[in-house]
């Protein structure tokens, strides 16, 4: 099945909510973000700028993915406040006080749950199951 069919009623009422803040930012970060086209990180790049979407990758090595400039660190996003992540690979981020994060499946394991949980971040958050790449059309769809 294609991946526009994908209904937004699968999540949770919990995350639609959280996803249609996370989908109001005006610009977005892959946190994870890979130069292998078979990788989730590098697809994830791909359907935000598909789709226009102000995106920045983030990688450690790479300076550039896709023929975007990348970050190496969310620490240096110019405006965290107004810059929500994807998250492939999890980072540590509540000081900077990111609004919206949709944690992709796979991404989390009990010390990111933990992370979420002691750092007040549940009603920010996507986790769980559901992938952008399935649920974010259907999301932005209900802005």
């Amino acid at each position: 099945m294609p991946l526009d069919h994908y209904n937004f009623g699968a999540m949770t009422d919990a995350q639609k909510h959280v996803g249609k803040t996370f989908m109001k930012n005006t610009t977005f970060a892959v946190v994870g973000a890979s130069k292998d086209q078979s990788k989730v990180g590098n697809k994830i790049l791909r359907w935000y700028q598909a789709r226009d979407i102000n995106v920045i990758p983030v990688h450690p090595k790479e300076h550039e993915l896709e023929g975007q400039k990348t970050i190496a660190d969310i620490s240096q996003l110019s405006s965290p406040s107004t810059t929500a992540l994807s998250i492939i690979t999890p980072p540590k981020a509540k000081e900077l006080n990111v609004p919206s994060y949709w944690i992709q499946p796979g991404a989390e394991d009990e010390a990111v749950l933990q992370y979420i949980e002691e750092s007040g971040l549940t009603d920010r958050v996507i986790y769980g199951g559901p992938c952008i790449l399935v649920l974010g059309d259907g999301t932005r769809s209900h802005l």
